[in-house]
C-alpha cells in the first residue's frame, strides 16, 4: 500500500516567495460506505456484520457521552480522542468569557501502531502542470518521520492550549507544503 499525492504547479500569490510552485495535497479516493467497513471487519473477526454495528453503535454513544463531559476516550487499535477549544488569552479574570472561544475541535491522538503503519507506509508523488498532465512519479525514499509535537518535532504551537493533554496533535497543520517550506 502507498498514500498517493499529487503535487500540481499553481501559481502562489501568498508567502515570501510568490510565484509558480508545486502544491501538494492528497490524491482522496472515494470514501468507504459504512456497511463496506462492518462486512471487512465481519469476515476479519468472523463476528456478523450486524453485531458488530450494534457493538459499534453502542460505543458510539459511550464515547460521545464521555467525551462531552471532558474525558480523552480510547479507540482501541487507533489512540484517543477528546473535545478541546481553541481560544485567545487574556490577561484579567473579568475578561474571561466564552466569546474568547473561536472554535470547538475535536482532538485525535493517534497511537504508536498507527504511528508506525504510516511511517512504514510508503508516499507516491505524481507531478502534473497546471492543466493535470503528468509530469513525473516519485516514490518516497525518505525516513519516514511521524509529526510528534509533544517530542520536538511538530510545529510550534502559537497559541498552546491551556489544559494541555500530553497525547495532543494541536499544531492545526493543513498538510499544504510549498517548495519545501510548510504553509501549514
Amino acid at each position: 500500500m502507498a498514500i498517493k499525492i499529487i503535487a500540481q504547479r499553481r501559481e502562489v500569490k501568498l508567502g515570501k516567495n510568490p510565484g509558480k510552485k508545486f502544491v501538494m495535497r492528497p490524491d482522496l479516493y472515494v470514501p468507504i460506505q459504512e456497511k463496506k467497513v462492518f462486512s471487512e471487519a465481519s469476515t476479519h473477526s468472523g463476528i456478523s456484520a450486524g453485531v458488530i454495528k450494534a457493538a459499534w453503535d453502542a460505543a458510539g454513544e459511550v464515547i460521545r457521552t464521555w467525551a462531552t463531559e471532558g474525558h480523552s476516550i480510547p479507540l482501541p487499535g487507533l489512540g484517543t480522542m477528546r473535545f478541546g477549544v481553541r481560544s485567545k488569552a487574556v490577561a484579567d479574570l473579568e475578561d474571561v468569557k466564552t466569546s474568547l472561544i473561536s472554535v470547538r475541535r475535536i482532538i485525535f491522538t493517534p497511537n504508536v501502531d498507527l504511528k508506525d503503519e504510516l511511517k512504514n507506509t510508503s508516499i507516491q508523488i505524481t507531478c502534473l502542470d497546471e492543466d493535470g498532465n503528468v509530469l513525473k512519479r516519485v516514490t518516497s525514499s525518505d525516513s519516514g518521520d511521524v509529526e510528534d509535537p509533544e517530542n520536538g518535532n511538530g510545529n510550534d504551537n502559537v497559541n498552546p492550549n491551556p489544559n494541555p493533554n500530553p497525547n495532543d496533535n494541536t499544531s492545526g497543520d493543513s498538510g499544504s507544503i510549498v517548495d519545501g517550506t510548510d504553509e501549514g
